[in-house]
This record gives C-alpha cells, structure tokens and sequence, in this order.
C-alpha cells in the first residue's frame, strides 16, 4: 500500500508548477491568520522557496505536500509538517483546502490520516500537534475526527482584527 495515496486524493511533493497555486494560496488574505502571514508574498520568493523544496525534511525542519483529487489530478490543497523536531520525534500539522468548492468533501480528513500514517510509519514520529483557534469549528472538528485530543489553551494567543482570540492546542500521540 502506498502511504501517500488513498481512496480520492493523493498527497505529493511540490513541483515548479505549483508556483501560481501556491501564489494564490499564500496571498489569501483570508488565510494569514492561521499561517501568521502579515504580508504578501511575491512570485520570486515562491519560486525560490520551490527551488529549495526538495530539501529533506531533516534539514529544512518542515514539509509541504499538495493534495491532489485522484480521479482528475486537480491541486486542491496543502498539507504541512512545521516545527519538525527529530530528537523529541514531533512535528506540528496544518491543512488548507483553498476552495470553497472542495470543502466538505473528505478531502481534508483523507489527507490528515494519510498524512498521520505517513509520519508514524516513515519517519517514525511520536506525535503530531495541531493549534487552532477556539472559532475554527471546522478545523477543530476535523482533528478531533483523527483522534487528535485537545489538551491545552492559550488566552487570547492570536490577535485578528482588533480582538484576541484563544487558540487550542491538539496532539495526536502515535501509541
């Protein structure tokens, strides 16, 4: 069985094409509060960040991978590792589905757990954790669906629009 592949997405590495997807995606305003963006992102940049996207994991600390419908290969999103620790065997996860068109579908749920299955048998992770905000039910319910367990709370961690909001912190303990 391929790790990275499942029943309507695949996930797979960037690729030079990805550069006006990834163009649109990170200059989202809508996105930047999740991301901690505060500033637009510039084709240059993207196209030296996908450049330098065949850097292991090891050494870049993160991994992004796009997710792909299987049926016609249509890039509907992005699954990252961030803040890889190799000695404590963790990584935080993030997933965005960039239209509004492909939510509600699956997608999301497919890649987190082919994500997860992933980390735990390849790179041999103890634990994933994810931090969302207390509003973002969507995303709270979708990784409580994968088992993530909420465990903690910041007060009024992220600033959006004039007003704090509490982000939640989940993990996901590989057993």
């Amino acid at each position: 069985m391929k790790t990275l592949t499942g029943k309507h997405i695949y996930l797979r590495a960037l690729e030079p094409t990805d550069l006006d997807f990834l163009f649109q995606l990170e200059n989202n305003e809508s996105l930047w509060e999740v991301s901690n963006t505060i500033a637009p992102f510039s084709k240059y940049i993207l196209t030296q960040y996908l450049e330098n996207s065949h850097k292991d994991i090891f050494e870049a600390k993160q991994l992004r991978l796009v997710i792909c419908v299987s049926e016609s290969k249509k890039v509907i999103g992005c699954i990252d590792l961030f803040d890889f620790e190799p000695k404590h065997k963790r990584a935080g996860v993030g997933i965005v589905i960039s239209s509004e068109e492909d939510l509600q579908k699956g997608y999301a749920s497919e890649a987190l757990n082919l994500l997860c299955d992933y980390v735990f048998q390849h790179l041999e992770l103890h634990q994933l954790y994810a931090s969302i905000t207390e509003d973002n039910t969507k995303s709270i319910s979708l990784f409580e669906k994968a088992n993530f367990i909420k465990t903690g709370i910041k007060k009024d961690w992220i600033l959006s629009n004039g007003e704090y909001k509490n982000e939640l912190q989940y993990q996901l303990i590989n057993e």
